[in-house]
């Protein structure tokens, strides 16, 4: 399930948002989603670049907490910002998403995680 959730947000959810809130150029909006994806280039940063169970939030430098509150900015741009501030906030949702699943999962797994606090304070939210 959480596979599947995890590219439906990456992949379907922003088609879906393209076409609804940006009709007349849903194909542009989706591109330019999509390719907000480059975000995750910050991975080859890390050591390990791949680790199964790392929670990316705070974690990476594209994921951190002052990078989220640049793209919550660019939502309130005009013209391709938006759409672009948009697939930034989907993905950092999508990867919060994994976050909470993994710490669902194993919380031991994310006992280092810097965005442990958060995780934590969600999960409660969420009642999972």
């Amino acid at each position: 399930m959480q596979v599947f959730i995890h590219y439906f947000l990456h992949l379907g959810f922003p088609l879906v948002i393209a076409f609804i809130f940006f009709r007349s150029r849903w194909k542009q909006a989706y591109l330019l989603m999509l390719l907000t994806m480059l975000v995750d280039l910050d991975h080859l940063l890390a050591d390990p670049i791949f680790q199964p169970d790392r929670c990316s939030i705070n974690y990476h430098p594209l994921h951190s907490y002052w990078a989220i509150a640049v793209y919550i900015m660019l939502l309130f741009v005009k013209g391709p910002y938006r759409p672009i501030g948009l697939g930034l906030v989907l993905h950092m949702i999508t990867d919060f998403s994994d976050c909470i699943f993994t710490y669902k999962k194993c919380t031991s797994c994310l006992e280092n995680a810097p965005a442990l606090d958060l995780i934590k304070w969600a999960t409660n939210l969420l009642s999972i």
